[in-house]
């Protein structure tokens, strides 16, 4: 579970490239970026204006673009924490889209292979407050993004999901 008390958001301003994109979601970049503009900062709409609203990595894979090679140009801050600005305009109900799904199934990494996806969390030193609470709370990481992996996956994939975590723990309880 994400403590934003703690971590302010760190996962939107550290690493070494933007949040991974998939290729229809560049399209709602481009759909929605207009809209966006109010609620993005100064540093990040001159970032959008001169890399434009995703580039490519190091890889060749689609991400969002950075401010000086730091945070992702979507972010804004509030008492010193990050936020998502398209998740900021998505809950005042300007735009219709959340954000990147990257970002939200976060810490999930979502590798895709001919047959299935590979769902690993993203172990990082900013996210250990989160998994504090999360034992602390006994919320296991993919009830927390139930919202994200239902948008990624469906209601009938995560159901199973919970199905296959029972009988994990039914199990754990008999040995």
């Amino acid at each position: 579970m994400c403590d934003l008390g703690k971590c302010q958001g760190a996962c939107c301003v550290q690493g070494d490239a933007g949040a991974p994109l998939r290729d229809e979601e560049l399209l709602v970049l481009d759909r929605i970026r207009p809209a966006l503009e109010p609620f993005l900062r100064p540093e990040g709409l001159a970032a959008l204006a001169e890399q434009g609203n995703y580039v490519r990595d190091s890889d060749g894979e689609w991400v969002t673009p950075l401010v000086a090679g730091k945070e992702c140009a979507y972010v804004v801050f509030k008492g010193g924490t990050s936020f998502c600005g398209i998740e900021t305009a998505h809950r005042a109900g300007v735009v219709d889209w959340p954000k990147p799904l990257s970002c939200h199934l976060y810490p999930i990494r979502v590798t895709s292979y001919k047959a299935y996806d590979a769902l690993n969390v993203d172990h990082w030193k900013v996210c250990e407050p989160a998994c504090s609470l999360g034992r602390e709370l006994n919320v296991p990481v993919f009830r927390f993004l139930k919202n994200s992996l239902i948008r990624a996956y469906g209601t009938e994939w995560y159901e199973e999901a919970e199905q296959v975590h029972e009988a994990l723990e039914q199990e754990r309880g008999r040995a």
